[in-house]
């Protein structure tokens, strides 16, 4: 590590009375990639050293171009104008070859932005796509359910530190069914003490919801303070690694990976269980289901449940890479239900494309418009988007869906 550092410093000052050392250090050299940069070193040298010859000058110029980042992009910006007419004919070219594969790797690493944004939202708002699929319910109190999962993570991560310190980085692989578990609960307990009542009554289940997401946020700053609380990432979520010119921080990855997890099990469960089944049958058609033996209210309590508990699990996520406080869930729940009305109702891949393409649209507006006009941007696309496909992207199909 010093010798690397070593070199790329060497890299940047490029002084002439450093390249005997630099010969001297890549002559003992083993390591290949330290090796290069001794070698990129020895050519930022050699292109401002003044008695180099011109065909030195022009490997070097290879060398740095080879690099292409912002500091070799920097360094032969820095080429005199005095340069012999091939040197710096050279370097123009470098420098337009750099400042394009550059451009390149920032759509890149705006890519990898909106497809990590797209992974958040995607699992904010696969819960509510279940709910809102099956049971037509405006859930505004979602977020709070995503808020609750968030702060059981922190009360198992405080349990593990103050009792078990060397349990840590299992912290999170034990707070994820115990959210799933607090959020499902509790919303079993929402939809049979209060949805329950409101069933084609849209105006009232949204006023009754978003009531209860008051309640649910005075209920933790009561708890739990309204100070943002601390969730650590555990050793195998911190760091990050560079690709070509991006970096990628694990936390960002493994939630992209855990996000998938989730929606390929979610799939199963629903293609390949009974309750997956007859959640199905009620989404296409309540009342056919109910005439042959479906417990449409079981299926609803289940349903809900099942929706604020893939809630839970995406706040302990999202506390691995957002404040943990009482406002949490806020911050996703207008961008969850515009993923689902974009996607389709109730269709899960459509929920997929839609936070993938949403996700990757922001990101790609934001350097040029902005983060508050991209999202205005965003949200005028979906409107007009919605006027010409009401049933957004993919629209579930039926006789009693066309009714």
């Amino acid at each position: 590590a010093r010798r690397l550092a070593a070199a790329q410093s060497v890299f940047k000052s490029h002084e002439e009375n450093l390249l005997p050392t630099v010969d001297s250090a890549l002559a003992k050299e083993s390591v290949k990639s330290i090796k290069q940069a001794f070698t990129e070193a020895r050519a930022a040298i050699i292109l401002f050293k003044s008695d180099a010859s011109e065909s030195d000058k022009l490997d070097a110029i290879s060398v740095v171009k080879a690099r292409g980042d912002q500091e070799a992009l920097a360094l032969l910006t820095s080429v005199g104008g005095d340069a012999p007419p091939l040197v710096a004919k050279a370097a123009t070219g470098a420098i337009s070859a750099i400042q394009s594969n550059l451009a390149m790797w920032s759509m890149v690493q705006n890519a990898w932005y909106g497809l990590s944004l797209g992974s958040v939202l995607l699992l904010a708002a696969i819960g509510l796509a279940i709910t809102f699929g099956v049971m037509g319910v405006i859930n505004m109190a979602h977020g709070e359910m995503v808020m609750l999962g968030a702060y059981t993570t922190f009360v198992v991560q405080e349990v593990i530190r103050t009792r078990y310190p060397a349990l840590f980085d299992y912290s999170l692989l034990i707070a994820v069914p115990l959210a799933f578990l607090v959020a499902g609960a509790i919303g079993v307990l929402i939809e049979r003490s209060i949805i329950r009542f409101l069933y084609g009554r849209p105006l009232e289940t949204l006023l009754a919801t978003w009531g209860l997401s008051l309640v649910l946020q005075q209920a933790v700053r009561t708890a739990f303070g309204p100070t943002n609380r601390e969730v650590g990432n555990p050793s195998w979520m911190s760091g990050a690694f560079e690709l070509g010119q991006i970096t990628i921080t694990y936390n960002r990855l493994w939630i992209l990976c855990f996000t998938l997890a989730v929606f390929a099990i979610l799939l199963a469960m629903l293609r390949y269980t009974a309750l997956g089944l007859e959640m199905r049958a009620v989404t296409q058609n309540r009342r056919m289901a109910a005439s042959m033996g479906i417990a449409t209210s079981r299926v609803d309590a289940l349903t809900f449940g099942l929706g604020s508990g893939i809630a839970g699990i995406a706040g302990v996520a999202l506390s691995q890479i957002d404040n943990v406080s009482p406002n949490l869930g806020q911050s996703y729940i207008i961008d969850s239900f515009m993923v689902v009305v974009f996607g389709g109702v109730g269709n899960l891949w459509g929920t997929l494309v839609g936070a993938f393409t949403l996700g990757i649209a922001n990101k790609f507006l934001e350097p040029v418009a902005g983060a508050v006009l991209g999202k205005i941007a965003i949200l005028v696309l979906i409107i007009l988007f919605i006027q010409k496909r009401p049933r957004g992207l993919f629209a579930l199909k039926g006789r009693a869906v066309e009714a």
